[in-house]
């Protein structure tokens, strides 16, 4: 997944994957991985906004999901370092 954000924030795409990795960008540069500029303003805002218009009944626990997995990475780095 944040492979995947990586490159879809370096080519300019609003996915999940991107806003994560924007969520996740100040610990992930303190961690060494290069985190491409963006422009989402509160991407926090913008994925939940987003995952609820695609699963409304269920945003809540994909966002909360994404951010796991995010803090979870996030953890594992910090381990190797």
């Amino acid at each position: 997944m944040i492979r995947e954000g990586l490159s879809d924030l370096a080519a300019g795409r609003r996915s999940p994957a991107a806003l994560v990795v924007a969520i996740g960008a100040p610990r992930l540069r303190r961690a060494g991985i290069e985190v491409p500029p963006h422009e989402f303003g509160r991407p926090e805002v913008v994925l939940y906004e987003l995952l609820a218009r695609s699963h409304a009944e269920s945003a809540h626990s994909r966002y909360n999901a994404l951010i796991r997995r995010l803090v979870s990475f996030e953890r594992a780095l910090e381990c190797e370092g």
